[in-house]
């Protein structure tokens, strides 16, 4: 099984113009998630995917492997595409395609291990992580992701609402009578999955929720969670960067 690992990787940005480059404790923080991802023993070949020169500039310099991609992808999973068929015009075919995201620098090479690791079930189709939720800051918070699953692991819905709803027991007890679990945002995808992904419509629970992979469950394909301890600290504003500056130094 030949897995590809990509990072896609943006210069512009509403809320954090440049934030692969942005400095942290002296490291990039594209180099750190590089660097990271390098670690995961599962992944055969680590390709930073971007379409701003400055970007593939600072990856080269740092002995990294880039790739140069379209300005006009829409998101990570489209620009993946274009990576793997770029590299398959080339002589290199890959069953699984691993999307790291490029804003969590601290990410731990065993959670791509355990991502990849699922596809050791031939019925997964895509992988993902989620960890157990443990503070009502996160259950109630919109902006963490949470899902719900069967008993073999796979998806069965992703809200930004705390689900399951448990009927009749007042919320301040949910966390003691139930298991919740937030959603990590890492994915892999078997290498046909991933065309198909990209050639399909958006649905009307994604434009609900504004979650992707809403669509991808209701064109039923098979998501299957993986459960991780770590937690994962993305990167969206500067202010970001100084708080896990001042956690790392606490």
């Amino acid at each position: 099984m030949k897995v590809l690992g990509i990072i896609p990787a943006r210069y512009q940005s509403t809320r954090f113009p440049g934030k692969p480059l942005a400095d942290i404790l002296g490291k990039s923080m594209i180099s750190r998630v590089y660097e990271q991802a390098s670690k995961a023993g599962s992944v055969d070949e680590l390709v930073v995917a971007t379409d701003d020169k400055r970007i593939a500039d600072h990856v080269t310099a740092f002995g990294g492997h880039v790739m140069m991609t379209s300005e006009n992808h829409h998101n990570g999973t489209s620009r993946c595409l274009e990576v793997m068929e770029t590299l398959k015009r080339e002589g290199k075919d890959f069953d699984i395609v691993v999307n790291i995201q490029g804003d969590e620098p601290f990410i731990q090479p065993e959670q791509i291990n355990e991502l990849v690791s699922l596809f050791g079930d031939k019925t997964t189709e895509i992988a993902s992580l989620a960890s157990k939720i443990t503070t009502k800051k996160d259950l109630f918070n919109p902006n963490e992701v949470k899902v719900v699953m069967d008993p073999h692991g796979n998806a069965l819905y992703f809200s930004r609402q705390a689900i399951p709803f448990l009927r009749g027991i007042e919320q301040e007890v949910w966390l003691q009578k139930g298991a919740f679990y937030k959603h990590i945002g890492i994915y892999a995808y078997k290498a046909d999955i991933l065309k198909k992904i990209n050639k399909l419509d958006p649905t009307p629970l994604e434009e609900s929720e504004k979650l992707e992979q809403l669509r991808w469950l209701e064109n039923n394909l098979v998501i299957r969670l993986g459960i991780t301890d770590y937690k994962g600290v993305g990167i969206d504003t500067p202010e970001d960067i100084s708080k896990l500056i001042n956690n790392a130094c606490d």
